[in-house]
């Protein structure tokens, strides 16, 4: 069978043993499912058809965590996903992890911790503002990137803009069309740098890296 994908109807914190989501097709006990980077599996006390879904967290070695409405969530037989890899938050700079971290209301993006990538995407049709702080020293190296998955023209606004360029290069807005993106964007000496203007919309049209 082929993944299927739906999205969540109401937020879930890192307890929650149970989803509700906007559809059912396809969804039974024993499919595995994917939240944003956890890895989930629909128990035995599914009832068919019910849009309340009954899980098992923190599959795979993946961290049970809080997700926002409106994420995505993707199912299958086990056997319609590649096998998942464990993963762990690590401070060792040869061990990198990649982290997914959806929004559906305005506010802050996390910024990376020490040793690890983000993936931030944001969900839903309504605009969202979001902002982002300027990076420490502490996360050297790091990057983030940051995905519009619904037609919705978001904002994000960096702190101190981008490679340092204050107000002149500091909102991007996603093109309200289509699936967008801005990154990967590097932490480098306390700012974030784009190595390249490709898919800008916004006030970042034509960011180059002479701007530092």
């Amino acid at each position: 069978m082929a993944l299927v994908n739906t999205t969540l109807s109401a937020a879930i914190t890192a307890k929650s043993d149970f989803l509700v989501v906007a559809s059912a097709t396809s969804v039974a006990a024993g499919r595995v499912i994917l939240v944003d980077d956890e890895w989930m599996k629909v128990s035995k006390a599914y009832v068919a058809a019910s849009t309340t879904v009954p899980v098992i967290r923190g599959l795979g070695g993946s961290v049970a965590s809080a997700h926002p409405v409106s994420a995505k969530v993707t199912h299958g037989a086990a056997s319609d996903f590649d096998t998942p890899a464990a993963q762990a938050v690590t401070t060792n700079q040869f061990q990198r992890v990649t982290r997914i971290v959806s929004y559906s209301a305005t506010g802050a993006i996390a910024l990376p911790k020490q040793g690890e990538d983000v993936i931030a995407i944001l969900n839903g049709t309504d605009v969202l503002e979001m902002t982002v702080a300027a990076p420490g020293r502490d996360t050297e190296g790091a990057t983030l990137t940051i995905l519009a998955s619904g037609a919705a023209a978001h904002t994000v606004t960096f702190a101190s803009g981008l490679s340092g360029a204050s107000t002149s290069y500091d909102v991007w807005t996603a093109n309200g069309t289509a699936i967008a993106g801005i990154g990967p964007l590097y932490s480098v000496g306390g700012y974030w740098v784009s190595p390249t203007a490709a898919g800008m919309g916004g006030t970042l049209t034509n960011i180059i890296g002479s701007l530092a």
